[in-house]
């Protein structure tokens, strides 16, 4: 494994300015959400709008990773999706969602998710996940991906593969008729054959006009997920495989999530529309 040193908390930039012509999400300026009542089966305009949000999502994520590449800060990849998003006319989802201070999360090495974005520096070997989110026309779009940065170790860049391929086997497993945990069983076998933990207090989750519906998606087999999955469902897949256990410590911003042995995770996210034969995915750039 990487002989990289452990992170720690750097320093935040202020938070970054969204055009007043922008719609915000109706969280923005509150301390939480508001509880979402709707449906989880959405209509075809819903669907339409969401990938529109979830195309933007997904180019200002692959935008932001042109710039990985050691000596840069993840504050700089913030600053790259927040740009990208806004120049398309969305506003950045993560921007003052319960808070969080900025337009993506940037989760390195040993973070599971949440990383705030700050002064940070790459390093060489570093493996880099970006989780971004877009809001426009009243729906949110919502992915992430872990990218290698330099020169990775080999048991790093196979954790990113494994955990992308378990992603790409959970979203086949998706079929009008199944339950919902369907998907983490997929998850939770592939993972098992390489000894890789299986994060379980953070999940995939419906999405829509909500940034979080309510729907939950473990990524483990949950004899609770036991929703069954139908055409119109939209939610994300978004699996956090570790190299060691799947425990974890939280930062002393409330955001941070690092595995509690420090050994190294990835994750991989895309938001779906569940179809009449199985699933679109809508965070394609």
């Amino acid at each position: 494994m990487s002989g990289q040193s452990l992170l720690v908390p750097g320093e935040i930039t202020p938070v970054r300015s969204v055009p007043g012509n922008i719609r915000r999400p109706e969280y923005v300026g509150k301390p939480a959400p508001t509880p979402y009542t709707g449906p989880e089966i959405q209509d075809a305009d819903t669907i339409e709008r969401m990938r529109i949000a979830s195309r933007i999502a997904a180019q200002a994520m692959e935008e932001a990773a042109k710039h990985i590449a050691p000596g840069v800060t993840t504050d700089e990849l913030d600053r790259v999706a927040h740009e990208f998003m806004i120049d398309h006319g969305a506003y950045p989802s993560t921007l003052g969602y319960r808070g969080f201070p900025k337009s993506l999360c940037s989760s390195l090495n040993e973070v599971i998710c949440h990383g705030i974005p700050d002064s940070t520096v790459l390093r060489d070997g570093d493996i880099v996940n970006l989780d971004v989110t877009a809001y426009i026309n009243g729906v949110h779009g919502d992915n992430n991906a872990t990218y290698l940065c330099g020169d990775v170790d080999e048991e790093s860049r196979l954790l990113v593969e494994r955990t992308r391929e378990s992603l790409n086997r959970a979203i086949k497993a998706v079929r009008p008729g199944r339950q919902i945990n369907v998907i983490g069983r997929v998850i939770e076998s592939y993972a098992k054959r390489f000894g890789y933990g299986v994060v379980r207090d953070f999940t995939g989750h419906g999405i829509n006009s909500s940034f979080h519906s309510g729907l939950i998606i473990p990524h483990y087999d949950s004899p609770h997920a036991t929703t069954v999955m139908q055409p119109g469902m939209t939610f994300t897949i978004e699996p956090m495989l570790t190299l060691g256990t799947h425990e974890y410590d939280m930062w002393e911003d409330g955001w941070t999530v690092v595995t509690k042995d420090r050994k190294r995770t990835a994750q991989f996210e895309h938001t779906l529309v569940v179809t009449e034969t199985g699933a679109e995915i809508l965070t394609l750039p």
